[in-house]
C-alpha cells in the first residue's frame, strides 16, 4: 500500500482534473435535471486496499464506480435534490465497498453517538441490496455522520425487520464540506446466486431531516408503481465472488443472582436471596453450501437485558403480543413469515436445544426450525378473548418454503406441529400467495387448515370446566377431545400516486387453532375497506393531505353481527418542523357478551414533530363512548400518549412516555378504570462500544415499579458484555389504617459474555 501523503497527492490530482472538466463547460449552459429510472452501473474491481476510516483518499476508490445523479424522491416527487451527493462502488475477493460523499452545511447536520440499530431521525446514507433480483427480500445498511450502523432486512411479506443484525464494517466523518462514509459489506455476511458474474438490484440513499424530513436516491421512482424494490438500479460486473461458506460458534457465559420475597403478596415475608447461578449457551451456525446454513443451539440463553414495554391491557381480553429480540430467530426471519402471525417465535419460549435449517436459491426459499420447549405456552382462542396456560414440555417443528414466480409474484406454504410430552397436539398447513396484478394492483392471501388434539389431562385447565365453544360442540377444558379448523386470508389492493384502496375478507373457525402461531380470537368473519387519497401540493405549509376511510363489518359463525366499524380521518404532512398531524372520527356498534352496545364513537387527534435535532414529541389524545368489556357497560373513555426523544448532547438520549387512560360508566358516573403507565429510558454512550443505559417504568395498574440498569460494551452486532441489574417494587397495603408502602419485591443481578467465534 503506498504511504499516505502520496494517497493523498493521488486525490489532489483528481480533484483538480475535475475542476478543469467542469471549467470547460461553457458559461452560460445551464444543466438539464433528469431523473433516472432503473439506472444500471458496472462496477470493477479494486486493484488497492481500502481501509475503512472514514477517509476517501485510499487509491482503491481511484477507480470505483460513481453515481451522482440522485433525484428528492421525498417529499418531492422526483425532483433536484437542495445539495449534492456522490457514491462510489467497488469491490475485492472478500468485501463490497460503498462510499458517500454527502455536501451540506456541516453545522446543519443532525447525529446521534448511539449502540447500533439505535439511531433514528438522523441524517444518514443507506444501501440497500436485492442480491436474488426477485424483490422477495433485501438486505439495509444504514450509517449516521458519526459511522453508526443500522441495519434491516426488508421483505415482501412484512416489510422492515428492525432486529435483524449482520456483521459488516462503517465509518464516517463530517467535513467542512458536509460529510463523508465508507461501508464494507463481507461477502461472508451475506446470500447470493452461486454464479461467477453477479447482477444485483440496488439503491443508494441519502436521508437529510430538516424542516421535511428529504429522501435523495440514486435510482428514481414512479409512485404509481407498487414494487419498491423493482424500481431499484441494477449494478454488473462483480465476479468470482463468493456468499458466506464456513461456521460459526456464538458462546455465552451468563451468571445472575436473584432474590425476592418469599411471599410475593406479604411485604412483611422475609426477602430471600439464591445462589448465585451461572451457565453456559452454546449454538452453531454451518453453511452447508452457498444457499443453505444450518444452525444449532443447545440450553439457549434467550433472556432479554430489557423488560418489555408494558402495555394497558385494563380492557383487553386476549393475550399480548410482544416483538422478538432473541438472536437466534434472525437467520430466516423473513422466510418463516406469513400474513396471519402462523409462526411466532416467542411460543417457542425455554427451548433445551433448538436448530434451524434456512435455504435461499435463486427462485426458492425454505426454512424448518425443531425444538424441545421446556415450559410451553398454550393458548385458547375464544370469539371474544383468548385463555393463555402453561402445558410443560413439547416438540416443535416448523417448515416453511416458498418460490418466486417472475419478479415480485410469490408462493408458499407453511406446515407446523407441536407434540406435548403429557399428550396432546396442534398442527396448521397453510398456502399463501402474492400476485402482482399491475403496476398498482396486488392479490395476496393465506388459507389455513389446523387440527388440535387436546391433552387428556384436565388439571391444567381447572376452573375452566363447564365453558364450551363452536356451538357447544366442544369443551374449553381439556378432555381428549380431537377437530379441525381453518382460517382464510385474502386481499385486493392497490396503492398509487394519488388513490389507494383494499379490500380485505378474512375469517377465524370457532375451531382453530394455532399452537406456535399468535390467532388470539376465533369464530369471525370480516370485511374490511380502506381508501384514501393523496394530494401533493407542491407549495405551501402542506407537503401531503390524504383523507382516508376505513369500513370494517364482522359476524361470528352464527350470523351474529359483532361489529360495525367507521373511520373517517385526515392526515396531514407539514413543511414545518417534520410535522405530521391528524385527526378521525371513528363510530359504530357492537355485540359483546350477547349485549348490543349502539352509539359507540370516539375523536381522535395526534401530532408527531422534531422542531430541532434536540427535541422530537408525540401527542395522541382520544376521547368517546366504548364498551368496557369486563364490566358490560357502555364507558366514557378517554386516553393520552405523550412521548418525548429529547437529545441534550450528541451522546445522550432521554426517552420519557406516558400512557394514560380512564372510563366512567355512562349511566351513573361510576369509575370504571383509571391509571398510567410512563416509562423513560436513559441512554449515555460513551465511546462507540460502551455505553449505559438505565429504563425507569412506573405501572400505575399494579403499582409497581422497575428499574433496569444496564451496562454495555460492544465489539460487534453478536460479541458484547453486558453487566446490569433489574428491580421491582411494589405498593402494598400495610398498618392498621390501610397505609401503602413501596417496597421491593424482586431483584437480580446479572453478567453476560457473548462473543461470536468464525471459522
Amino acid at each position: 500500500m503506498l504511504p499516505y501523503s502520496y494517497r493523498k497527492t493521488a486525490r489532489s490530482l483528481l480533484i483538480v482534473l475535475t475542476g478543469i472538466l467542469i471549467s470547460v463547460v461553457p458559461a452560460g449552459a445551464k444543466r438539464t435535471f433528469e431523473p433516472v429510472f432503473n439506472p444500471n452501473m458496472f462496477v470493477s474491481k479494486t486493484q488497492a486496499a481500502i481501509s475503512i476510516d472514514g477517509n476517501l483518499d485510499d487509491l482503491g476508490w481511484a477507480n470505483a464506480s460513481r453515481a451522482d445523479n440522485f433525484v428528492e424522491r421525498s417529499p418531492g416527487d422526483m425532483t433536484e435534490p437542495e445539495v449534492k451527493t456522490e457514491a462510489f462502488v467497488t469491490y475485492d475477493e472478500d468485501h463490497l465497498y460503498v462510499a458517500f460523499l454527502c455536501y451540506d452545511d456541516p453545522a446543519a447536520i443532525r447525529a446521534t453517538m448511539c449502540q447500533r440499530d439505535q439511531f433514528y431521525g438522523d441524517d444518514a446514507v443507506a444501501v440497500f441490496v436485492d442480491t436474488y433480483g426477485d424483490a422477495s427480500w433485501a438486505y439495509e445498511f444504514f450509517v449516521n455522520p458519526y459511522g453508526v450502523q443500522r441495519d434491516q432486512l426488508w421483505t415482501s411479506v412484512a416489510g422492515e425487520d428492525h432486529g435483524f443484525d449482520l456483521i459488516w464494517q462503517s465509518a464516517a466523518q463530517v467535513t467542512d464540506s458536509g460529510y463523508q462514509v465508507e461501508i464494507a459489506v463481507p461477502f461472508a455476511s451475506m446470500r447470493f446466486p452461486n454464479k461467477d458474474t453477479q447482477s444485483w438490484k440496488v439503491d443508494f440513499r441519502r436521508d437529510r431531516p430538516r424542516e421535511s424530513f428529504k429522501q435523495y436516491s440514486w435510482a428514481a421512482y414512479d409512485r404509481n408503481e407498487q414494487c419498491w424494490v423493482c424500481q431499484w438500479g441494477t449494478i454488473d460486473g462483480i465476479s468470482n465472488v463468493r456468499p458466506g461458506k464456513g461456521l460459526e460458534i456464538l458462546s455465552a457465559v451468563v451468571g445472575n443472582q436473584t432474590g425476592a420475597l418469599a411471599d410475593r403478596n406479604d411485604p412483611d415475608s422475609e426477602f430471600k436471596n439464591e445462589k448465585v447461578d451461572g451457565e453456559l449457551s452454546l449454538g452453531g451456525k454451518y453453511s452447508l453450501s452457498s444457499d443453505m446454513t444450518l444452525e444449532a443451539t443447545v440450553n439457549p440463553d434467550f433472556s432479554q437485558i430489557e423488560a418489555d414495554a408494558a402495555q394497558v391491557d385494563v380492557n383487553t381480553t386476549i393475550a399480548l403480543f410482544y416483538p422478538e429480540r432473541r438472536p437466534f430467530f434472525q437467520e430466516g426471519a423473513d422466510i418463516f413469515r406469513t400474513l396471519f402471525n402462523s409462526f411466532y417465535t416467542r411460543t417457542v419460549n425455554d427451548p433445551k436445544y433448538a436448530a434451524k435449517l434456512v435455504g435461499r436459491t435463486e427462485k426458492y426459499n425454505i426454512g424448518f426450525l425443531t425444538a424441545l420447549d421446556e415450559n410451553t405456552p398454550y393458548m385458547i382462542p375464544l370469539e371474544e378473548g383468548s385463555i393463555l396456560l402453561n402445558t410443560g414440555e413439547s416438540y416443535v417443528n416448523v417448515l416453511r418454503g416458498s418460490r418466486s414466480i417472475g419478479e415480485d409474484n410469490r408462493v408458499g406454504f407453511i406446515l407446523s406441529d407441536r407434540r406435548l410430552d403429557g399428550g396432546g397436539s396442534g398442527s396448521i398447513a397453510a398456502v399463501d400467495h402474492d400476485i402482482r396484478l399491475s403496476n398498482t394492483l396486488r392479490f395476496d392471501g393465506q388459507y389455513i387448515l389446523s387440527h388440535t388434539g387436546e391433552p387428556d389431562d384436565g388439571s391444567a385447565t381447572e376452573g375452566l370446566e363447564g365453558m364450551t365453544f363452536d356451538s357447544d360442540r366442544h369443551t374449553v377444558a381439556f378432555d381428549g377431545e380431537s377437530y379441525f379448523g381453518d382460517a382464510v386470508i385474502a386481499r385486493i389492493r392497490r396503492n398509487a400516486r394519488h388513490l389507494d384502496f383494499h379490500l380485505t375478507y378474512d375469517h377465524v373457525s370457532p375451531s382453530y387453532r394455532t399452537e406456535v402461531g399468535y390467532d388470539p380470537v376465533s369464530n369471525g368473519r370480516r370485511v374490511q375497506f380502506y381508501s384514501g387519497y393523496s394530494f401533493w401540493p407542491t407549495t405551501g405549509l402542506f407537503e401531503r393531505i390524504v383523507p382516508q376511510m376505513y369500513l370494517s363489518r364482522k359476524w361470528n359463525y352464527d350470523g351474529t353481527r359483532k361489529e360495525i366499524f367507521n373511520n373517517f380521518n385526515l392526515n396531514t404532512d407539514l413543511r414545518f418542523a417534520q410535522t405530521n398531524l391528524g385527526m378521525a372520527y371513528n363510530f359504530g356498534e357492537q355485540t359483546w357478551s350477547g349485549v348490543e352496545f349502539e352509539d359507540l364513537w370516539h375523536v381522535d387527534f395526534y401530532v408527531h414533530s422534531r422542531p430541532s435535532d434536540a427535541v422530537g414529541f408525540s401527542l395522541d389524545l382520544e376521547y368517546g363512548k366504548s364498551v368496557a368489556r369486563f364490566a358490560l357497560a357502555k364507558g366514557n373513555e378517554t386516553s393520552a400518549f405523550l412521548a418525548f426523544d429529547l437529545k441534550p448532547f450528541d451522546r445522550l438520549l432521554i426517552e420519557p412516555n406516558l400512557r394514560y387512560t380512564r372510563s366512567t360508566h355512562e349511566d351513573t358516573g361510576e369509575e370504571l378504570w383509571k391509571g398510567y403507565i410512563t416509562r423513560t429510558r436513559f441512554s449515555y454512550q460513551a465511546s462507540k462500544g460502551l455505553s449505559v443505559r438505565l429504563v425507569v417504568q412506573y405501572n400505575d395498574f399494579n403499582e409497581r415499579w422497575d428499574i433496569d440498569p444496564l451496562l454495555t460494551y460492544r465489539l460487534s452486532s453478536f460479541s458484547v458484555f453486558y453487566l446490569g441489574s433489574t428491580y421491582d417494587y411494589s405498593n402494598y397495603i400495610v398498618g392498621p389504617n390501610d397505609q401503602t408502602d413501596l417496597r421491593l419485591s424482586s431483584r437480580q443481578f446479572f453478567a453476560k459474555l457473548q462473543y461470536l467465534f468464525q471459522i
